[in-house]
């Protein structure tokens, strides 16, 4: 009778081996390479459109100031008008309670938006924003940015 052969038992196998990690972080870094490549950019473009929706509404705030007081602001009481009431209104009894908005917002950068009348071209007036730079002039996120465009 022959003896049943010994039952060797086969290594055991734990956890990862370095390369196999290595492959894996490897992956992972691309992957986010790719996706930050695509999202900071989406970002930055955001902020232009936030700063163009938020002209456009003060803009709109304008005209209603202008339909209740005859005229915009004047440059020296500048947006401000939309949130107090200047002290020297032609129509107070027509200013609204509790002002056109309740608080004037900064653009997407943290500046104050601008305020010009009469504005450039031939219109009544400008709201723009400077941009990310907060300067005049500029280009791509430096550049102004106003209702119509950037």
């Amino acid at each position: 009778m022959t003896k049943p052969a010994a039952h060797i038992p086969a290594p055991a196998v734990d956890g990862f081996s370095l390369i196999e990690l290595m492959v894996v972080l490897f992956i992972i870094g691309l992957l986010a390479t790719v996706v930050a490549i695509n999202v900071i950019p989406a970002g930055d473009k955001a902020k232009v459109v936030k700063a163009k929706a938020d002209i456009a509404q003060l803009s709109s705030q304008l005209e209603m100031y202008r339909l209740d007081q005859g005229a915009y602001p004047e440059q020296a009481q500048g947006l401000a008008a939309l949130q107090t009431a200047p002290a020297n209104l032609a129509m107070p009894q027509n200013y609204r309670i509790g002002g056109y908005v309740k608080d004037l917002p900064d653009d997407p950068w943290g500046h104050a938006y601008q305020y010009q009348v009469p504005g450039k071209n031939g219109q009544a007036f400008d709201v723009f924003s400077f941009g990310a730079d907060g300067q005049p002039g500029g280009s791509d996120l430096d550049a102004d940015i106003d209702a119509g465009g950037q």
